[in-house]
């Protein structure tokens, strides 16, 4: 089989593997689309080193074999939750499995799915309801991390939630806000195309352009914020943008990616009571995993999340998709390799 290798920065090869042997309790998925995320491109722009293994977490397939112990049919048509633990600590027991001493993330620790084929436990996979085809099931793995963090962001009827960050975390978040029962949801973006996608998936009032800043400012002052959703991350001052823009008492929920320690004003943070959280992709809330709330999401709605995955193409170009994923002014927001 193919998998893509990403070999330095900006430098990505498709080399032949041997498929990968299917364990007792895993199932082989046949890649049909997988999702460039934006802490892909940290690497492949040189901000982290790349991983040693076959990258690609965002996967959507069908199964096409089963280990002796996995309950999984062949044929299968499943979206990845792209996380090895262990199932038996007292994180796994609990549902915070996303916090499991063993983790390790499918496409960075563990081969993943920028290949023909991935090897996965037959526990990762969550069956496609019949609404949503490949390509926006693929979108589930992004969008269960919005999801996760507006559970732990614990949202009151009616909140007011800020989104800073036009990417595809960041509009999901937009989404994940509203389903979370925010009354309105505000999003900054730097992009015309980004902001087009924010109000059609429900946001109230985007702030774009050089003045954005201070208009948000004012707005925040007049129209308190009560949860404010970072998901920049890279080297951006947007922690400590968050908590001067959050009422007193409201709270903060990081998503971004840092690639340098975050500077914060401290004093705001104990003087207004902030509650500043930190959001690690996903878990299960009870006996509903925020995967399954991903999928009942895109369940609703396939046509107004697929309109974010803007470009699509074969594994043989993998490059020419990180480079357009990283051009925003291609008008890229979700770039998918599909097979």
């Amino acid at each position: 089989m193919r998998a893509g290798y990403c070999a330095g920065p900006g430098v990505f090869e498709v080399l032949e593997r041997v498929a990968p042997v299917v364990g007792a309790g895993d199932v082989l998925v046949r890649v049909r689309g997988c999702g460039i995320c934006g802490s892909d491109l940290h690497y492949f722009s040189g901000g982290f080193p790349p991983p040693a293994v076959c990258p690609g977490h965002e996967i959507a397939g069908e199964v096409v074999a089963a280990g002796q112990d996995a309950a999984v049919a062949i044929g299968t048509r499943v979206a990845v939750e792209p996380l090895v633990v262990c199932g038996t600590c007292a994180y796994c027991r609990t549902g915070d499995y996303q916090l499991c001493p063993a983790f390790r993330v499918i496409g960075n620790g563990v081969d993943g799915g920028f290949a023909d084929q991935v090897c996965v436990p037959a526990y990762a996979v969550f069956a496609l309801p019949d609404e949503v085809d490949f390509e926006v099931g693929a979108l589930a793995e992004p969008l269960a991390v919005a999801v996760h963090a507006l559970r732990l962001a614990r949202l009151t009827l009616g909140d007011r939630v800020l989104v800073l960050g036009g990417g595809t975390i960041g509009l999901l978040a937009v989404a994940a806000a509203i389903a979370a029962g925010a009354g309105e949801v505000w999003a900054t973006v730097r992009h015309s195309h980004q902001e087009d996608a924010a109000i059609a998936l429900g946001a109230t009032r985007v702030f774009r352009g050089d003045d954005a800043a201070k208009e948000l400012s004012v707005a925040a002052r007049q129209q308190p914020i009560d949860t404010v959703i970072e998901t920049v991350g890279g080297t951006a001052g947007t922690i400590d943008q968050a908590i001067r823009l959050v009422r007193r008492g409201g709270t903060v929920m990081v998503l971004g990616i840092f690639t340098a320690a975050a500077t914060i004003d401290a004093t705001s943070l104990v003087v207004k009571e902030v509650r500043l959280i930190g959001s690690m992709t996903y878990g299960r809330a009870g006996t509903r995993a925020d995967f399954d709330r991903a999928l009942a999401l895109l369940r609703t709605a396939p046509e107004r999340y697929r309109a974010l995955i803007t470009h699509r193409f074969p594994l043989e170009q993998i490059g020419a998709a990180f480079a357009t994923a990283m051009d925003k002014s291609s008008g890229s927001i979700k770039v998918q390799i599909q097979g």
